[in-house]
């Protein structure tokens, strides 16, 4: 026997009606709702003037210098939609961090056609968040990795000596003369700017057959210091990432940290224009965040290189939400 439902309608004063539904909701979505669960999503508020909160969320929507075909100016919505998927519990340490409160100051708009415009407007858009003050620490959400040079810039002239941790297949120092700043050159942007020297900055899980000779020298002659995945084969990537930060926090006022997606393993994340084999596995990725989040000189982190158009169920933008839980969750 079927069950009745009916309309509730209320009169009010001259006739006036208030309709209150049996199952519509129309200010929200038709979700799901356990009351004794928080997911991180409804953690995230919309940044407005005076508001103090533990992380700061910035997208960065740029993917026209990407040098490869690419729709990562969707990944910022893509990777927050990701976060609904994750509670804000954690098992592992006991401890529920629903309370950490994490402001969204939206997404930057790029110009539609000047790529250098564009640059400006993200290092003059980060520069603006961080002298806010609202925020201990800070999560960049790209976009292409070209978006890394003006943020890193913008960190740089916020906060002194800058040091950077690079997660990546490859090394990003292309030249300028054949296409400008793109995807490929922030780090050597930001070495002959004078932004960043290469003693300061450190690239994890470069792969093999990835990268050009000339390029390779490069980072050498400018001091980087470079682990590949066999080093991380040997190594383990924990030991390295607790050994540079242990080295980079005497020398420098911050560290920030550039995860660049493609440093994974195209098994965990598909959802990147330069996919490979052999790259890192998604626990990796994340015990390593984890490492490198919990010291006090970790100021920020940039995810980039997905897009959501080649991604498969979101694999790709749910690791980087999961990368973000990382960052935010550290206590």
């Amino acid at each position: 026997m079927l069950k009745a439902y009916s309309m509730l309608a209320k009169t009010f004063g001259k006739g006036s009606i208030i309709v209150e539904f049996s199952f519509l909701q129309p200010d929200r979505p038709a979700a799901f709702k356990d009351k004794f669960v928080t997911k991180v999503n409804e953690c995230l508020t919309s940044y407005s003037d005076g508001a103090r909160g533990e992380v700061g969320v910035l997208g960065l929507p740029l993917s026209k210098t990407s040098i490869s075909l690419s729709q990562s100016s969707e990944a910022p919505n893509s990777i927050r939609a990701c976060l609904s998927a994750f509670t804000t519990f954690s098992g592992k340490k006991d401890t529920d961090y629903k309370n950490i409160k994490v402001l969204d100051f939206g997404d930057v708009q790029v110009h539609p056609t000047d790529m250098e415009e564009s640059i400006e407007r993200i290092r003059i858009s980060v520069r603006e968040m961080l002298t806010r003050n609202a925020c201990n620490r800070y999560i960049l959400l790209g976009g292409d990795h070209g978006i890394s040079y003006p943020s890193i810039r913008a960190f740089g002239e916020h906060y002194g000596k800058i040091g950077v941790i690079q997660w990546d297949a490859h090394h990003d120092v292309r030249n300028l003369e054949d296409g400008g700043r793109t995807n490929g050159t922030p780090f050597r942007s930001l070495m002959e700017g004078g932004h960043l020297k290469g003693d300061n900055l450190i690239q994890i899980g470069i792969r093999d057959f990835a990268n050009a000779k000339v390029y390779h020298e490069y980072t050498k002659e400018k001091g980087v210091t470079i682990y590949t995945i066999d080093d991380i084969e040997c190594t383990g990537i924990e030991p390295i990432i607790k050994k540079e930060l242990d080295r980079l926090s005497n020398f420098v006022d911050i560290i920030y940290l550039s995860v660049d997606m493609d440093v994974v393993d195209q098994a965990f994340a598909p959802g990147c224009p330069a996919i490979g084999p052999g790259g890192i596995t998604s626990r990796e990725l994340l015990s390593s965040i984890s490492a490198a989040a919990s010291h006090q000189k970790v100021k920020a982190m940039d995810l980039v290189e997905i897009d959501p158009s080649k991604d498969f169920r979101d694999m790709t933008s749910r690791l980087a939400a999961a990368a973000m839980l990382r960052f935010m969750y550290t206590v």
